[in-house]
């Protein structure tokens, strides 16, 4: 009688859980509708990776060799696209072996220890294989940089911005804006966040210079250099 009840049981509850999911859905806006159904294909093994890039011959390009474009975070072995400044940091230049695709998330070696990259928030603004080509560059960052002035030289060393640095410095030095809260780089205002709560405001003037870091002083006084200090 027990081996009978299983099936039925298990009948019960898929259906339950297919009237839950319906619930769900109904109530949510269609992107998360779709992020919703996303994840559940997944979890079922049904979603597919994204394929794997391919060079001028049609196979795939992998191993890719490159450098970290800017400052980067990581918790244990994970690098995502929040790139929390209070987190440890891989400095720019460091060189990147990107080695595979898989779902959101790219295995690689970075200054030869195994790491991976993890695109947990931009995955609906932008493509696995375009994040990953922004975090890891073909040319060496650190010529750039070396041309860059003292001050901004160190402030880059130290993964924090400084009143005046170009667009492109401040990537250098704290990564790129999240393109699921940041439309454009051409934007007058960048939202950033040194940690999951802690965000703040980078103002840009309209020729593409610094001006001002706006949010919480606890926040703020951790990620502007200030020469001298």
């Amino acid at each position: 009688m027990k081996d009978k009840k299983m099936p039925v049981r298990s009948g019960l509850r898929a259906v339950i859980s297919s009237l839950a999911l319906a619930c769900i859905l109904v109530s949510v806006s269609v992107p998360a509708r779709a992020g919703i159904l996303r994840d559940v294909m997944a979890s079922v093994g049904l979603a597919k990776p994204p394929p794997a890039p391919v060079g001028s011959d049609g196979q795939p390009a992998f191993p890719r060799q490159g450098y970290a474009c800017c400052d980067l975070h990581y918790d244990k072995d994970w690098i995502n696209d929040g790139n929390y400044a209070e987190l440890p940091m891989i400095p720019a230049g460091t060189p990147i072996e990107v080695l595979s695709y898989g779902r959101q998330r790219a295995a690689v070696k970075v200054d030869g220890k195994p790491m991976r990259l993890g695109h947990d928030y931009g995955r609906d603004q932008e493509s696995l294989d375009a994040w990953v080509n922004k975090i890891v560059i073909k040319d060496d960052p650190r010529g750039r940089i070396s041309s860059y002035p003292s001050a901004i030289q160190e402030a880059i060393r130290q993964g924090k911005v400084m009143l005046g640095m170009t667009r492109d410095q401040v990537i250098v030095a704290v990564g790129y804006p999240l393109t699921s809260e940041n439309v454009s780089l051409d934007a007058p205002q960048w939202r950033m966040w040194r940690s999951s709560h802690g965000e703040y405001q980078l103002n840009f003037s309209r020729d593409g210079h610094l001006t001002s870091v706006t949010g919480d002083d606890s926040v703020t006084g951790l990620i502007v250099f200030q020469p001298g200090r």
